[in-house]
Formats: C-alpha cells, sequence, structure tokens
C-alpha cells in the first residue's frame, strides 16, 4: 500500500473512532429528558453551573453522569428508596437507573428534538402541613404519649454512611421509618412521610446507627 494512503487510511479509521457507534433505541429527547426532568433538573436547570436541560449540555457530561447514578451519589437523597414510605421520593428507581447506564453504553443518541417533553404548567405546591418537634434521640427513645409523626429531621454532624431508624411497637411489630445513607448534614433535608404515621404510647424509635434526629408531628 502507497505511504499516502496507508497515512489516509489511519487519519480516517482515528476519526470514525472518535464518534460513537449506537447500539440503543433510548433517546434523550424520548427517554433520559423526563428522568431528568423528574429527578435533575432542580439542580441543573438551565441557570446552574452545570445543566442538562438540552441534549448539547448533558452529552458531554454522559459517561460521569452515568458512573453517577450507578452509585447512587446522585441525585443527591440520603435515603435508602422503599424504606419508609417518603415524600417527595428524589431518588432513582432501579428501572431510570438502568435506562440512563444503557443509553450511555449505547453511545448516548440524541433522538427526534420534537419528543421532548412539553413544560409543565401545574399548580404551585400546597404548603406542607405545620409541625413540631416533638423528640430528639440518640439510639433508642420510648414515646410517652401516642404521636401522629409526620416526618424525620436529622441533626447529623457529619456524613452519616448508614442508619436505619424504625419504630418498635408495643405488640413487638417493626415499622420502618427512614433508612439514612450517605446523608450529607449540609443538605438540611426535612424527610415527610407520605401519610402521617399513628404511633402508640410505649413506641420504641431505635436506630441502628447512632444519629441524632427530630421526629416532627403535625399540630
Amino acid at each position: 500500500m502507497p505511504r499516502a494512503i496507508f497515512v489516509f487510511t489511519l487519519a480516517l479509521a482515528g476519526h470514525l473512532a472518535a464518534h460513537d457507534i449506537i447500539t440503543t433505541n433510548l433517546t434523550f429527547t424520548r427517554d433520559i429528558s423526563r428522568i431528568f426532568n423528574r429527578h435533575c433538573n432542580t439542580c441543573h436547570g438551565p441557570s446552574s453551573d452545570i445543566p442538562f436541560s438540552t441534549y448539547e449540555q448533558a452529552r458531554p457530561w454522559a459517561v460521569a453522569i452515568k458512573e453517577q447514578v450507578l452509585s447512587r451519589a446522585m441525585p443527591p437523597w440520603g435515603a435508602v428508596k422503599g424504606f419508609g414510605d417518603l415524600k417527595p421520593d428524589h431518588a432513582l428507581t432501579q428501572e431510570e437507573i438502568t435506562i440512563i447506564a444503557a443509553w450511555v453504553i449505547g453511545g448516548a443518541p440524541q433522538g427526534d428534538p420534537d419528543w421532548l417533553p412539553k413544560q409543565a404548567h401545574g399548580k404551585p405546591a400546597s404548603a406542607p402541613p405545620t409541625i413540631k418537634d416533638v423528640l430528639t434521640s440518640g439510639n433508642q427513645a420510648v414515646l410517652k404519649e401516642a404521636t401522629v409523626v409526620a416526618g424525620i429531621r436529622p441533626l447529623a454532624e457529619s456524613l452519616v454512611e448508614s442508619a436505619r431508624i424504625t419504630a418498635r411497637l408495643p405488640n413487638g411489630e417493626i415499622f420502618p421509618l427512614i433508612w439514612l445513607y450517605r446523608y450529607d448534614p449540609k443538605w438540611q433535608r426535612d424527610f415527610l412521610f407520605r401519610e402521617p404515621i399513628k404511633l402508640p404510647k410505649g413506641a420504641v424509635i431505635e436506630t441502628s446507627a447512632p444519629v441524632r434526629f427530630v421526629l416532627e408531628t403535625v399540630n
């Protein structure tokens, strides 16, 4: 092969290698943008430092996004999904994590721009219930009276790697409240239950690891 043709062939091969081969039917416009709207755009909206609102903005971060969601580092939620009935639950479902990973591995295609979701103009969110602090706990505390619990506010001063908080009822039943996982105290987050929980007098609030928190009740 003449040298000039050989050099051209290598250059062409390098040019092709720089482009991802598309092996998935998942697209940003139809699939990923909707997941981002539900879970990511509060922090990664158009005016953020790292926006994901458009394909052009999100595509350079595709591999990093995959790694972050697979490790459940993003979106930062601080609790294990499914342990306790919380609202709103910003954690990704396993299906959503799988979709994002498959989209990136498959070449992260854009898709038809017409498939982008329309901007929602729903009603303003209703105000949260009025709450008051009723308990500060280390590893265990006993309720001195029946209590309707609206949520839990961690008072951690350092990263909480893992702490399951449960209520042990007088009849022996264990009621899961929340499982804090890699909770960062700088978030200062209130975890509210989807429906207030009625706990009887004598219920024991227990944690699997030392962590301070307050229970919050509806007035």
